[in-house]
């Protein structure tokens, strides 16, 4: 398929006009004030001024031409259409008038530097309840945080080998008992994560800022998960040694021949900065408040450099075979929510749409969330859904946890998943003379499940 193909449906939707959902519609409203701020913000918005501009309702039609407009000159030009020429210009017209420091040839810098095509991380988790080899879960390399998930699911493996914590899949279902021991374990991961995952690309004090292969290591694991008490939260945990001495779109698309894409796309706090090049059709991203202002910290702010980034699309392989493809989307839950709902496919052998409806928890670890109070949460805050019995919430207050109740349009810091698994299974075939004769998982045939967040506007959709 051309880049021409791909955008033609979204060019039809951006001409014509779409009817907004009603997620959607909230989470716009809460960006309207920002929005009606900006020079050029009434553009998102619907109205011909800033005075009459104001965020389209649930159910109400949004055209967006300027988009349609940017769509179009990218399917014609490509990159260029957008590091160079109209929008580059747009985009630093209206950066520079904000106050910001941005040239042309830093757009154009991204043009002369290609394609960056990186190898994602994984760890394979063996306590997945079956007899192959475990299943393999793959993210997105740092500066992307994918780490935090790979590091919990190997302090949960490691803390289970050794009898730290019980094995998971004998706990009930987000009992105290579980519920403390993925908590302990994505603190632990979140700890070393702020630390040191940064641009790869630029050196920490002359050397890379961490050891991939090391910090996924067994006995670095397993020298985490001794820091995991099995009755009591821990205090807030410091970071190891990294060597050996937030508005998000997700969507995952599986077909026939058994391939899969999961893709995502985020301008991080709802609307970014709320800055909107003039006739664009979108505003800029805010993920440099990602960046360290702390002197000599690994992913400190500095020229041409990538901030830490919460944007993480997820696969699973089982042995040799896809095993689902998914994602979270939602800031720092990202990687909170891969492990929650990838455990409840392992342990309690949820469909992908039983998976996401489940309530689920979120530690508050520093997470920037506009419009919110997060920010001024410190990581031994626990938030949990409603859903989850006040009985459990009282169990981890009594272990030392901090508990936050989150009910209504507050559930949207859980954040909202996409799931797409495969199944292996066999086919029966009734002969004419009543014989049944069943067919292998092997013979190739291929059965999909899919699961979408009620949480949010999505779903799960076949096309035969």
């Amino acid at each position: 398929l051309s880049l021409s193909d791909i955008l033609t449906p979204a060019i039809r939707l951006a001409d014509n006009g779409f009817p907004v959902h009603e997620i959607s519609a909230y989470l716009w409203d809460a960006s309207e004030k920002l929005l009606k701020k900006q020079t050029n913000g009434h553009e998102m918005l619907i109205g011909n001024s800033s005075a009459e501009a104001r965020a389209p309702r649930a159910g109400e039609m949004m055209r967006m031409p300027h988009l349609a407009r940017t769509f179009r000159d990218l399917s014609t030009m490509g990159k260029e259409a957008f590091y160079k020429g109209r929008i580059a210009r747009e985009i630093v017209s209206i950066v520079q008038a904000s106050g910001g420091h941005m040239e042309l040839d830093d757009l154009e810098d991204h043009i002369q530097r290609g394609v960056d095509e990186v190898q994602p991380v994984h760890y394979t988790y063996h306590n997945d309840g079956s007899e192959k080899d475990g299943v393999t879960l793959y993210e997105c390399p740092p500066n992307g945080q994918g780490l935090v998930a790979l590091l919990a699911l190997g302090i949960l493996d490691a803390a289970q080998r050794l009898n730290i914590v019980p094995d998971l899949r004998t706990l009930e279902h987000n009992s105290p008992e579980y519920l403390h021991a993925l908590i302990e374990a994505l603190r632990l991961a979140f700890a070393d994560a702020r630390k040191f995952v940064s641009d790869p690309q630029h050196l920490h004090n002359g050397k890379p800022a961490l050891d991939l292969e090391h910090v996924l290591s067994a006995s670095y694991l397993e020298s985490r998960a001794k820091l995991i008490d099995p009755k009591r939260a821990s205090a807030d945990p410091e970071a190891g040694s990294p060597f050996a001495t937030s508005d998000t779109v997700y969507f995952t698309v599986a077909d026939k021949d058994g391939n899969a894409c999961s893709f995502i796309n985020s301008n991080y706090s709802g609307f970014g900065s709320c800055i909107v090049p003039k006739g664009c059709g979108f505003t800029l991203q805010n993920r440099g408040s990602c960046f360290s202002l702390e002197e000599g910290h690994s992913n400190v702010y500095a020229p041409r450099k990538r901030p830490l980034h919460t944007i993480l699309p997820a696969m699973a392989t089982r042995g040799k075979e896809l095993f689902m493809s998914f994602g979270v989307m939602g800031g720092e839950m990202q990687p909170q929510g891969h492990v929650q709902v990838l455990l409840n496919i392992l342990h309690r052998g949820f469909t992908p749409q039983a998976s996401l409806d489940a309530p689920r928890f979120c530690i508050g670890a520093g997470m920037l969330e506009q419009n919110s109070s997060l920010g001024a949460k410190n990581s031994s805050t626990v938030f949990l859904e409603e859903g989850i019995p006040e009985e459990v919430a009282q169990a981890l207050k009594a272990m030392g946890h901090r508990i936050e109740l989150r009910t209504g349009t507050g559930r949207t810091m859980f954040g909202r998943g996409q799931i797409i698994q495969r199944l292996s299974t066999s086919v029966k075939r009734v002969g004419a003379d009543g014989s049944v004769e069943e067919e292998p998982a092997s013979a190739g045939r291929i059965v999909w499940a899919a699961g979408s967040d009620p949480r949010a506007d999505g779903q799960a959709v076949a096309q035969i």
